[in-house]
């Protein structure tokens, strides 16, 4: 179903469109903690240590593929809201063009430097090989990932949140069975964690692609044909693509040096670290998704010229915050002994108190960054795209720059790196609230349409 979210009740509006969204991410966010809780219970502490030392590097690759999903839907949003179906089409094709391209350059990339990757962040000999080998194979399916994170922007951008969590749910549920057969019945390891996950976003991508093609042809209607490709449409996505990939990769390129940093402490250090930054995912992963919503709704009615709109929908995407951080940082300050014991067995007492640990110094501040992610949504929405690259920067710099303070400096053990997420958290956010005070995108007043394609 595609929704026009430029007119009706924005709270019913926001709900409809955004839970399922949020139960999209669930389903995704639970087959990446089941990869883990397979690998630590299935086999062992040195799997787990293996795929959480390679995590890294796969959020960078991540990152881009989720930053030109956000480039996309902003573009298409705006298109959609505003009408222009002829050029929304062209805009679409365009994409997928470039993200294929895009793809086969980045996959020959990390197959050929993946492990100098891996020596870089100084990954223990131990499960070095272990590491190399999930993130190679990772790589090999970076392609079927990118397309599908592009599938999901494009379906959400035009109000359809329901289909990407029909094919998520199925994704999530084969890469569970597939995980299970290949690592219990057939004996595969650390491989056969990977190859579930290649297997599982394979299957989803191709079927995200049929879908949105036959949506495209039966209910976005023109009466002329258009080009496949333009350069000035490529030129409007890759002003807020661009911005964001960079925006994730200071992100990911700062959670590189963070695991530098962790792998210093060991494999046990890093199997406890490798399990609680998967919950934390979880949690934050579920706030960017609502942030998502916000700058598609938030972007549709720019396109419609219909801006007042914007505070209602930021008012209720932070009434859904709140409901969706609160379990989340209840459970994990009351039982996060018993999620981190979910990764591993009771003998693991040092990777367990890591874990626990880095749960109890974070979970607090989730209502902190929720509201950043929100504010920078608004921004995204409207294409203030220099101020929320500001505010994600300013927490990566905080968090890289004290988790060594703390650690080489003050001579703490790993502790001083959990103390940096809240600070660099708490900072960014203050930046984010301060800059949509501004309302930025008021200072330049309404931009004539252009016109795209020749008649």
């Amino acid at each position: 179903m595609i929704t026009d979210l430029t007119t009706g009740n924005t709270r019913k509006l926001l709900w409809a469109f955004s839970i399922p969204m949020l139960i999209s991410v669930v389903f995704q966010q639970m087959y990446n903690i089941a990869d883990s809780i397979i690998a630590g219970r299935f086999i062992g502490e040195d799997a787990l240590a293996a795929i959480g030392a390679s995590y890294p590097i796969t959020m960078i690759f991540m990152a881009i593929a989720i930053g030109s999903s956000a480039g996309c839907a902003v573009v298409v949003s705006r298109l959609f809201g505003s009408k222009q179906y002829l050029h929304l089409k062209c805009a679409v094709s365009t994409i997928f063009i470039t993200c294929a391209i895009l793809s086969v350059i980045l996959t020959v990339f990390g197959v050929w430097q993946g492990e100098n990757m891996m020596r870089m962040l100084q990954t223990p000999d131990n499960i070095f090989q272990d590491g190399a080998l999930y993130l190679h194979i990772y790589i090999y399916g970076f392609g079927f990932l990118f397309l599908y994170n592009v599938c999901t922007g494009i379906f959400t951008a035009l109000g359809d949140s329901k289909t990407p969590l029909y094919f998520l749910i199925g994704s999530s549920l084969g890469n569970i069975a597939l995980d299970l057969i290949f690592v219990i019945v057939f004996k595969m390891g650390v491989a056969g964690v990977a190859w579930a996950t290649f297997a599982a976003q394979g299957i989803s991508c191709i079927l995200a692609l049929i879908s949105l093609f036959f949506k495209m042809r039966s209910r976005i209607h023109t009466n002329k044909p258009f080009p496949w490709f333009s350069f000035h449409l490529l030129g409007q996505v890759a002003v807020i693509a661009v911005p964001s990939i960079l925006q994730q990769s200071f992100v990911s390129v700062g959670n590189l040096f963070i695991q530098t940093l962790v792998n210093s402490f060991g494999s046990a250090v890093i199997a406890g670290y490798s399990s609680a930054i998967k919950l934390n995912t979880f949690t934050v992963t579920c706030m960017t998704t609502l942030s998502n919503g916000l700058s598609s709704f938030t972007a549709q009615n720019v396109g419609a010229h219909k801006e007042e709109r914007i505070w209602e929908g930021l008012k209720e995407s932070l009434r859904m915050g709140v409901m969706v951080c609160l379990p989340f940082a209840l459970v994990y300050l009351i039982f996060g002994r018993y999620a981190i014991g979910l990764f591993m067995d009771g003998e693991s007492q040092t990777a367990i108190q890591t874990g626990v640990l880095f749960l109890r110094f974070v979970s607090p501040f989730y209502f902190v960054v929720m509201t950043k992610c929100m504010c920078d949504s608004v921004l995204r929405g409207t294409s203030s795209i220099a101020y929320f690259t500001t505010t994600t920067f300013t927490d990566l710099v905080l968090r890289v720059v004290l988790a060594y303070f703390f650690v080489k400096v003050m001579g703490m053990d790993s502790t001083g790196i959990w103390l940096s997420w809240p600070f660099g958290w708490a900072i960014s956010a203050a930046l984010s609230v301060w800059f949509y005070r501004r309302k930025p995108w008021q200072h330049h007043g309404p931009k004539p349409r252009r016109k795209l394609l020749a008649k």
